[in-house]
């Protein structure tokens, strides 16, 4: 008989792709997460995974199981949480949340659910989705656009754009700018794989004829920190640069352009959703 530990380790195996992680998740040792995964192979009769040192990569049997494994082991965590809570919204969930939203938006969703035990994980959109594909996150809160076809994305809120610059910059305080105006400017920006950046590369760029120097830094404060110095004008979100508008340490570029994305909530196609996981989306679209 194929036993929920074996789809607990063939799961946090295909999560992680290594034996010794997969077997600190699952408070075993690794003799005995390789002892269970032989099991399972053996018992279904083919190998889930390719050996590709150092990691254990799933082959098209273990891609066929890992959704099913994954459904099986959630819906019985959902029925031990309900029955053991006697049904409170209480437990854990792993998310992921972009920059953006990670620092100006998670934080209040989290404190508006206090039962909720969350591990979360900030970083780019791109990261974040691969990290969903493989199902080592319940959910994502993206800023770019989801490029798996195994994953879901509702659209969630509306979120604005602005040119920034400092205060001090030849442009700032100007009226009437264009496009064309920041021509041969230096630039702030964030990371490839980032939704800022992404927005970028398909909404301004274009309009740009000629660049100076680019600077590219990994999270929204430090390309604030970046255009206060006078390293070059940035596009990020108002969330993020509110505070700093209002001191007066930055400043809005009007070019007569609308610059806004729209915020998603992503999940794997075949994912459970649990109890827990309906009540935080169900959260989540309230702030919509």
């Amino acid at each position: 008989m194929i036993t929920l530990k074996q789809l607990q380790v063939f799961a946090s195996i295909a999560r992680h792709g290594n034996l010794g992680l997969a077997a600190e998740k699952v408070c075993l040792s690794r003799g005995a997460v390789s002892q269970s995964l032989s099991e399972l192979e053996r018992r279904l009769g083919c190998p889930l995974f390719d050996r590709v040192h150092p990691r254990l990569q799933l082959n098209d049997q273990g891609q066929r199981l890992q959704p099913l494994a994954e459904d099986i082991l959630s819906r019985v965590a959902d029925i031990e949480r309900q029955f053991e809570e006697g049904g409170e919204f209480t437990g854990s969930l792993r998310l992921g949340a972009s920059q953006t939203i990670g620092n100006y938006l998670l934080p209040a969703l989290l404190a508006r659910q206090p039962w909720l035990q969350a591990a979360v994980t900030i970083t780019n959109t791109q990261t974040l989705c691969d990290m969903v594909a493989r199902f080592e996150l319940d959910m994502a809160l993206i800023e770019g656009e989801n490029r798996h076809a195994d994953l879901e994305t509702q659209d969630w809120l509306l979120d604005e754009m602005l040119i920034i610059a400092t205060p001090v910059h030849s442009l700032a305080g100007q009226s009437c700018l264009t496009p064309g105006c920041l021509a041969g400017s230096d630039w702030v920006l964030r990371e490839p794989r980032s939704g800022s950046r992404e927005q970028f590369d398909h909404q301004l760029a274009p309009y740009l004829n000629g660049m100076g120097r680019m600077l590219e830094l990994s999270t929204p404060e430090a390309v604030m920190q970046a255009v206060e110095q006078g390293l070059g004008l940035a596009l990020i979100s108002r969330l993020a640069a509110a505070d700093r508008l209002a001191q007066g340490r930055l400043t809005v570029l009007d070019v007569g352009i609308t610059l806004s994305r729209t915020l998603k909530l992503v999940w794997h196609r075949k994912k459970y959703h649990s109890s827990l996981l309906r009540r935080f989306v169900d959260i989540c679209r309230e702030e919509g």
